[in-house]
């Protein structure tokens, strides 16, 4: 009685582990058919860096138990979930052999009649990398409260995500504050900021290992610095100071309108802790500025305030007018002897056929102006008519021309990376042969990051998800990612160093300069 007691667990045993095993071998006999597997996320035909993490992805087919992908020399196999976990040595080694080439993949699953194989796509392999690490933001859609939020770093080489801050992960009267608009001097970490709003507020700013708080506060400035831009080379930073609302529609697939009451530009010194107005006026809203990549032209976004606004100008009115602000992109030159700024060019002109235009970037070696353009207003990222647009930059700027394949088009849209749904917050890699940015084109409620190739000729290709080592981690995860910003560096300064700053030491207010 006893030997029988005994032996059944194990018998048992034994069939759970081989009816659990994977299969690690590409099958030998299999029907092939005509349907596409069914995956998630879809990295059909797209465009990789070589040294991207692994796109693991998972495949959904009711009828399967058991699935195998061969990608180029690479095998895996997955159980009944359909989630490949790609081996990241032999990944990463595959990609280095095959720098500027394709990679061909193929998925089999196993259904009752037999193994069955799918029609096959294709992976391009870029020659060049993109920058290893990318920071954003991680925050509840609605963000009515400023609880469970915070920066993030991801090293893109592989799945390692870090803290750079996070506030409270409960609300808190006491120490309740959000954190905002970290951005890098060229894609360098050595200098960078973010600000804090609420409780403990101020903008933290990182130079050479060391951070500390300052206060941006004058009688001529409307509120402390809000979006930034490091100039190139030297410690300035200019900043838009903006009076900035939400309100929420009732009826409204869009959900969030966020709009400025007013805003102004500032230049602030970050060795003197200085700060002077660049930009004021009630007739005009300037937002957003963004710095050339060398330094001497500032771009930024600009909106004239509606006629029928300054007779009756407040908070309300400007909420009502929501869908008749039109910005444009201006720029000015810097001279960065006797830091002034010369006098305004008009640089796109949207809202001459009633567009709207946010976050001007420039590329790294200076050839292109990109964008997102809307149907209105300053704040795409709930506006599904956002796509990323372009403007080929030409030597009357003293940069170079573009020469060769669709020279012909000044500006144009990113077609291939573009969606139906809203696109915005993009930034370019050091080498601009990649662009980071945020769709809501997964769901229309999240915002998620995804990648393009941006080739010589100044077209994109098609875009794809930030790749996860769970393929369901964007989905499950519900917070959306805001304002990605590649980098060359991690960040150099700790969370425990930053939080210290952030809860016990006082803001140092900036000396305003006439």
């Amino acid at each position: 009685m006893k030997y029988k007691i005994f032996i059944l667990p194990i018998f048992l045993f034994t069939l759970f582990l081989v009816s659990c095993t994977k299969p690690s071998a590409v099958p030998q006999q299999f029907t092939e058919v005509k349907e596409d597997a069914v995956i998630y996320p879809d990295y059909r035909d797209v465009t990789i860096p070589p040294n991207i993490a692994p796109l693991n992805f998972m495949v959904t087919d009711d009828a399967a138990d058991a699935f195998v992908t061969q990608v180029g020399d690479l095998v895996c196999g997955a159980g009944k979930d359909g989630k490949f976990d790609l081996d990241t040595l032999a990944w990463r080694q595959m990609l280095s052999a095959t720098k500027g080439g394709d990679l061909s993949v193929s998925v089999f699953a196993h259904r009752e009649s037999g193994w069955v194989k799918h029609p096959d796509f294709t992976l391009h392999v870029a020659e060049e990398e993109i920058d290893p690490f990318l920071s954003y933001r991680l925050i509840e859609p609605g963000y009515e409260l400023y609880r469970q939020l915070g920066l993030y770093q991801r090293n893109l080489t592989n799945f390692t995500e870090h803290v750079i801050y996070e506030n409270n992960r409960a609300f808190s009267d006491e120490d309740n504050h959000c954190v905002n608009c970290h951005n890098y001097q060229a894609y360098d970490t050595d200098r960078m900021l973010f600000h804090v709003r609420g409780q403990h507020g101020g903008t933290i700013i990182v130079q050479g290992g060391e951070a500390h708080k300052i206060a941006i506060k004058h009688d001529s400035i409307l509120s402390a610095g809000v979006y930034p831009s490091w100039h190139p080379t030297l410690p300035l930073v200019a900043f838009s100071t903006n009076k900035t609302g939400q309100v929420f529609h009732l009826q409204h697939p869009e959900k969030i309108e966020v709009l400025d009451e007013a805003s102004d530009l500032l230049l602030y010194d970050a060795e003197k802790n200085t700060v002077q107005n660049v930009l004021r006026s009630k007739e005009y809203m300037e937002t957003f500025p963004c710095w050339a990549p060398d330094g001497r032209r500032l771009y930024y976004c600009c909106a004239k305030v509606p006629e029928s606004l300054m007779a009756d100008y407040t908070a309300f009115q400007v909420a009502l007018k929501y869908d008749s602000l039109f910005y444009d992109i201006y720029s000015m030159p810097f001279d960065p002897d006797t830091r002034s700024f010369g006098e305004p060019r008009l640089e796109v002109n949207a809202s001459a056929d009633r567009h709207s235009i946010s976050v001007p970037r420039v590329s790294p070696d200076g050839r292109f102006l990109l964008f997102t353009k809307g149907d209105y207003g300053q704040f795409h990222i709930w506006h599904q008519s956002a796509d990323l647009w372009v403007k080929t930059l030409t030597s009357a700027d003293g940069l170079p021309s573009l020469t060769g394949e669709g020279s012909g088009e000044r500006l144009y849209p990113l077609s291939a990376a573009n969606s139906p749904e809203a696109e915005s917050y993009h930034s370019w890699s050091s080498n601009g042969r990649w662009i980071a940015f945020v769709s809501r084109r997964e769901d229309q409620n999240f915002s998620r990051v995804f990648i393009t190739y941006f080739d010589r000729e100044g077209q994109a290709r098609r875009a794809f998800l930030l790749p996860q080592q769970d393929p369901e981690h964007n989905t499950l995860l519900l917070k959306s990612y805001n304002v990605p910003e590649l980098s060359k560096r991690a960040v150099q300064v700790s969370f425990e160093t930053l939080k210290h700053v952030v809860y016990h030491t006082e803001a140092e207010t900036a000396t305003f300069k006439e």
